[in-house]
C-alpha cells in the first residue's frame, strides 16, 4: 500500500467520528438564526475540542521542511487540524447544500431546521478557518511537492478557494456556490423566470443575465406607463398592449394563469364562474418578503392568504346577475411577488359551445362579444388550447384568426400535454397548418394530484408544476429537448410573456408618444380657454369653501343674540299661556250631544265676581304655579338648540356645501353635537335660576302693563286661528251653509230641544256621524272664538288697568309671569350655551371635516360639485400626461446592452449569426 492510501485509510476514521460529534450535537442546538451564531460556535466547540499538545504541534509543522521526511509526511499530515478542518468544511457544506434543497421542497414543514443548519453551518465555517489559518502557510511550501490522491486534492481545493474570498471581505465567509448557481442568484430575473425554484437549470450567460435583467426593468416601466394611460382614458390610441387570456371552459385556462402566478386564486366551479373581466397586474417587488395581492377599486391591501382572493374573486363574479350573463366591467387585481415576472393580463370569461338549461341562450354570443372587445389590437392574445381537442375545432384559435389573420400577435399554449402521446404533442407544438408568428408552448399546468399523508404546500406552486414538467418532458429528449426547438414549460412560458409583451409595448411605444403629445396640447389648450390655467385642488377648494362658511356664520353669530332668543323663548312660553287658559277658563271640545251641564262659574261672570272668591283665586294660582314648574329650563334649551341648528342648515344651504351632502352632514351633526354637550348643563342652571318663581312671582306695575298690551295680540292671533279652522271645515262639510245647518242641530241637541237616543254609526238627526263630528268641532271653534272676543274686550277695559285686579285679568297676569321667565332663562342661555357655541363650532367643524377627508375623501368631496369635478379632471389629465411623457422620455435615454430604447426600438436587432437578438422568440 503507498503512502497516500495509508494515510487515507488512517485519516477517515478521525474525520468521520469527528464530523458525527459535530452532526449528532447539531440536534442539540436551540435555533435562533444568526443572532444565536456565538452560543451556537461555543457549543460545537466543547464536543469537538483538539488536544493542547496537538494545536501547538501544528505550527511546529507548519515551519517544517515537508520534503525531507516525505515518508512520513502523510502520517503526520493526518494529525494536523488543517486537514480536521479541510474535511469539515466539505462535510458542512455538503449538509448546508442538503438543507437549502429541503427548505425549497417542504417550506412550511422544515423552516426552523434551515435556520438550525445554517446557523450550524457559520458556526462550524468559523471554528476550522481559524484552525486551518495556523498551518495554511506551511502546506503552501510544500503543496506542489506531494502527489494526493483526487478526492483529498478537491477537499483542499474548495478549502483553498474559499480562504481566497475571505480574504476580499476581511473575515470568514459560509462556503461559495457554484458559478451557475452564483449567476442566478444575483440575477433579478431569476426569480421572475422560475429560475429560483431550480437554480441549477439556469445556463444563461452573464450577457444574457444582464440582458434579462434591463429587459424586466424596461416591461416594469412600460406597465407603470400602460397602467397611467388607463387612467387617463377617453382614448384609443392611447395606449399600451396587455395580454389577453382566452380559452374554452375546459382548456385549463385557469391553470396556465395561475402558474405563471405561483397560486391558486381564481374561481373554480362547474357552471360559468368567471363574469367579469380580471384585469391582472403582476408586480415583481424583490423588497417582498410574502407574496400577497391588492383589489385597488375595493381598498382592499396586502391580501397574502390567496384563499381570500379566490373567495373575493368568486363574489364580484357572482355579483352579476344571470340574466346578464357577463359585464364587461373589469376587476382590477394586482399580485406582488418576488418570484413573478411584471405583467398585465386580462382573463376573461371561457368560450362555451351550448348555454345549459339554466342559461340564457344568448350567453354563447355576449361571451364572443366580451372577447372581440378586448383581443382587439394592440393586445396580445394568448390563446388557451388543449392537446387532446384538434386544433382546427379550438375556439381560442379561431377567435384569434377573425382579428390577427396572420397570426402576429397571438401566442399558442397548448395544455395537458400529458394526455396524448409525445409525438402527437411535438407535432402539435410544431405545427404547420395553423402557424403563429409567435409559436406555441406546451405545458403541463394542472398539479398532480394529491398523494400521501401530508397537505400540498399552499405556497408558491410553480415548484411542483416545475418538477412536474421536467419529469414529463424529460422522458423524451429528442422530441422535447433543446435540439428539437420546441418550447415548453412553465418557466419558459413566463420569459417568453415578458420578451412579447415588453418588444409589442416597445413597438407601439412612439406611437402612444405621439398621440399622447397631441392629447397634451388639446388639454393644455382648454385648461387655458375654459380655466385661464387657474390651478386647483381639491385641498384649495375645501379651503375656500370653509372660509365662506366661516364668514356666513360669523355673520350670523353677530345677528343671532339674546334679542333673538327671548323672541322664540316668548313664543314658546306665549303657547304654554294660551294652553294653560283653555284648559282652566275657556270651553272644552263636546264629545257627544248629551245636554250640557250648567257651570256655576262661567268665565262670562268673570267681571262681575267677587274679588275674594276662592275659585277665580284657586284658578289663577295654579295656572301660575303649572306655568312655572313646567320645565322651562328644557324648554328653552330646546327652542334655542332647534333655532340654532335650523339656522346652521340654511347658512349650508347658502354656502359651497349645499352640493356635497356628506360634507353637509357632518357640519350639521357638528353644530348638534356642540349644542348638546351644553344643553343638560344650561337646562339645570336655568332651573335653578328660576327657582324663586316657583313659590312666588312678584309682578311689577311696568311689568303689568307690558303683559297687557302683549297679550291682546296674542289673543288676537288665536282668533284669526279659530276663524282659519272654521273656514277650513266649511270647504270639508261643503259650504258655510251645510254647516251651520249641522252646528244648528248640535245646539238643539246641546240645549235639549232634541233628544237623541245614542249617536250611531250612521249619525242621526238625518246627518251622518262624519258630519255631525264636523259640527261638533265648529260650534268649539265657535265658541272659543266668542270667548276669545270677550276676553279680549276685557283685558283692554279699565278693569285690567291695574295690578290689583289680577284675578279678573288672569290672561295679562299669565303674560307677565311668562316674560319675567324668559328675561331670566336667556341671561342664562346667552352665557352658558350660545357664546359656547359660538367658540367651539368652527373648530369642531375643521375636526369633523378633517376626520372625514382622510382616506381618499377630500378627493371625493371635491368631485360631488360638477364644476370643480370637471376643472379637476382636466387638471388630473394633464398631469397624467406629462408623467407618461416623462417616464416614455426616460425609456428613451436609458442605453441597455443589445436592447436600446433609442430610435430603433420596436425593430427587431440581429446579430451577426442573423438570429434575433431581441424581439419576438421562436
Amino acid at each position: 500500500m503507498s503512502a497516500q492510501l495509508r494515510a487515507a485509510a488512517a485519516v477517515m476514521p478521525v474525520a468521520r467520528r469527528a464530523t458525527l460529534r459535530a452532526v449528532r450535537h447539531f440536534h442539540q442546538l436551540p435555533t435562533g438564526g444568526i443572532q444565536r451564531a456565538d452560543g451556537v460556535a461555543r457549543a460545537v466547540r466543547r464536543p469537538t475540542r483538539f488536544p493542547a499538545n496537538a494545536y501547538h504541534n501544528a505550527v511546529i509543522v507548519r515551519n517544517a521542511s515537508f520534503a525531507r521526511i516525505l515518508p512520513k509526511l502523510v502520517v503526520k499530515f493526518a494529525r494536523i487540524p488543517a486537514l480536521f478542518g479541510g474535511l469539515v468544511v466539505g462535510g458542512v457544506a455538503w449538509i448546508q447544500y442538503q438543507a437549502i434543497q429541503v427548505s425549497n421542497s417542504a417550506q412550511e414543514m422544515f423552516g426552523n431546521m434551515k435556520d438550525a443548519f445554517a446557523t450550524t453551518t457559520t458556526s462550524l465555517w468559523g471554528s476550522a478557518v481559524d484552525i486551518a489559518g495556523q498551518t495554511k502557510r506551511g502546506w503552501e511550501n510544500t503543496k506542489e511537492q506531494i502527489e494526493l490522491p483526487e478526492w483529498l486534492d478537491k477537499i483542499l481545493r474548495r478549502d483553498g478557494e474559499s480562504g481566497e474570498g475571505n480574504g476580499n471581505s476581511g473575515g470568514p465567509e459560509p462556503p461559495k456556490q457554484s458559478r451557475a448557481g452564483a449567476a442566478a442568484v444575483a440575477s433579478a430575473s431569476a426569480a421572475a423566470y422560475g429560475y429560483d425554484q431550480a437554480s441549477e437549470d439556469d445556463e444563461r450567460t452573464p450577457e444574457e443575465v444582464a440582458k434579462d435583467d434591463h429587459m424586466m426593468h424596461i416591461t416594469k416601466m412600460m406597465i407603470e406607463i400602460r397602467n397611467l394611460l388607463q387612467k387617463v382614458g377617453q382614448s384609443n390610441t392611447v395606449t399600451l398592449p396587455a395580454i389577453v387570456v382566452i380559452g374554452s371552459q375546459s382548456s385549463g385556462k385557469s391553470s396556465v394563469l395561475e402558474a405563471i402566478v405561483g397560486h391558486e386564486f381564481l374561481p373554480k366551479g362547474t357552471n360559468m364562474i368567471t363574469r367579469r373581466p380580471i384585469e391582472l397586474t403582476l408586480v415583481n417587488d424583490p423588497d417582498a418578503r410574502v407574496d400577497y395581492g391588492e383589489f385597488p377599486d375595493l381598498g382592499l391591501h396586502r391580501i397574502t392568504d390567496f384563499s381570500l382572493i379566490q373567495k373575493n374573486l368568486v363574489e364580484l363574479n357572482q355579483s352579476v346577475p344571470e340574466s346578464e350573463c357577463v359585464s364587461d366591467d373589469p376587476i382590477h387585481l394586482v399580485i406582488h411577488s418576488p418570484r413573478v415576472p411584471d405583467l398585465s393580463l386580462i382573463d376573461l370569461p371561457g368560450y362555451i359551445q351550448v348555454a345549459g338549461e339554466n342559461q340564457p341562450r344568448e350567453l354563447k354570443r355576449k361571451i364572443s362579444e366580451l372577447c372581440d372587445k378586448y383581443i382587439r389590437g394592440p393586445n396580445i392574445i394568448l390563446a388557451i388550447s388543449a392537446a387532446d381537442v384538434d386544433l382546427a375545432n379550438s375556439t381560442a384559435l379561431q377567435a384569434s384568426r377573425r382579428v390577427d389573420p396572420r397570426g402576429e400577435r397571438t401566442i399558442g399554449v397548448i395544455t395537458k400535454m400529458d394526455l396524448v402521446d409525445a409525438e402527437k404533442g411535438a407535432a402539435i407544438l410544431a405545427d404547420k397548418q395553423y402557424p403563429l408568428r409567435l409559436g406555441y408552448v406546451g405545458v403541463i399546468s394542472k398539479l398532480p394530484t394529491q398523494t400521501g399523508l401530508f397537505k400540498r404546500d399552499t405556497g408558491n406552486i410553480l415548484t411542483t408544476i416545475s418538477r412536474n414538467e421536467k419529469s414529463y418532458f424529460g422522458q423524451y429528449p429528442a422530441l422535447f429537448g433543446s435540439d428539437a426547438h420546441i418550447n415548453t414549460g412553465v418557466v419558459t412560458l413566463r420569459k417568453k410573456l415578458m420578451q412579447v409583451l415588453e418588444h409589442q409595448m416597445s413597438s407601439k411605444l412612439q406611437v402612444t408618444q405621439d398621440a399622447i403629445q397631441r392629447e397634451l396640447q388639446e388639454t393644455t389648450y382648454q385648461f387655458k380657454v375654459q380655466y385661464n390655467e387657474e390651478p386647483m385642488t381639491a385641498e384649495a377648494y375645501l379651503a375656500a369653501s370653509l372660509d365662506d362658511f366661516k364668514h356666513l356664520f360669523h355673520k350670523y353669530a353677530s345677528t343671532f343674540g339674546r334679542p333673538q332668543m327671548h323672541e322664540l323663548l316668548k313664543e314658546a312660553l306665549d303657547q304654554r299661556v294660551l294652553d294653560q287658559l283653555a284648559a282652566r277658563y275657556w270651553n272644552k271640545p263636546i264629545s257627544d250631544l248629551v245636554p250640557a251641564l250648567p257651570e256655576p262659574d262661567n268665565i262670562a261672570d268673570l267681571p262681575k265676581a267677587d274679588p275674594k272668591s276662592p275659585y277665580w283665586h284657586l284658578q289663577l294660582d295654579t295656572a301660575s304655579s303649572a306655568l312655572t314648574r313646567l320645565g322651562v329650563g328644557r324648554l328653552a334649551t330646546t327652542v334655542v338648540a332647534s333655532a340654532v341648528q335650523s339656522n346652521i342648515d340654511q347658512l349650508i344651504n347658502k354656502s359651497a356645501f349645499a352640493k356635497h351632502p356628506s360634507a353637509r352632514q357632518v357640519i350639521s351633526e357638528a353644530a348638534a353635537t356642540v349644542l348638546a354637550d351644553r344643553a343638560y348643563t344650561t337646562s339645570d342652571g336655568i332651573e335653578f335660576s328660576l327657582k324663586p318663581y316657583k313659590y312666588e312671582v312678584d309682578i311689577q306695575p311696568q311689568e303689568w302693563q307690558q303683559g297687557r298690551d302683549h297679550i291682546a295680540g296674542v289673543l288676537k292671533t288665536e282668533l284669526e286661528h279659530c276663524q282659519a279652522a272654521m273656514k277650513q271645515l266649511e270647504g270639508v262639510v261643503g259650504g258655510r251653509k251645510k254647516l251651520k245647518e249641522v252646528m244648528t242641530f248640535v245646539d238643539k241637541a246641546r240645549k235639549g230641544e232634541v233628544v237623541v237616543e245614542g249617536e250611531t254609526r250612521n249619525g242621526a238627526g238625518g246627518f251622518s256621524a262624519a258630519l255631525l263630528a264636523k259640527g261638533r268641532e265648529a260650534v268649539f271653534l265657535r265658541d272659543r272664538a266668542d270667548i276669545i272676543n270677550m276676553r279680549m274686550l276685557a283685558v283692554k277695559s279699565r278693569q285690567c288697568k291695574s295690578l290689583e285686579n289680577k284675578y279678573y285679568c288672569p290672561e295679562v297676569f299669565l303674560d307677565a309671569v311668562a316674560t319675567k321667565l324668559t328675561q331670566t332663562a336667556v341671561l342664562f342661555l346667552n352665557v352658558e350655551m350660545l357664546n359656547d357655541f359660538y367658540a367651539r363650532f368652527p373648530r369642531e367643524v375643521e375636526a369633523k371635516l378633517g376626520e372625514t377627508m382622510l382616506g381618499g375623501g377630500l378627493d371625493r368631496f371635491a368631485r360631488e360639485d360638477p364644476r370643480i369635478r370637471r376643472h379637476l379632471d382636466l387638471i388630473k389629465r394633464k398631469e397624467l400626461l406629462e408623467l407618461v411623457l416623462s417616464k416614455i422620455d426616460s425609456l428613451n435615454r436609458m442605453d441597455g446592452t443589445g436592447m436600446g430604447m433609442g430610435p430603433g426600438m420596436g425593430r427587431d436587432h440581429r446579430d451577426d449569426g442573423g438570429k434575433r437578438r431581441r424581439g419576438i422568440l421562436f
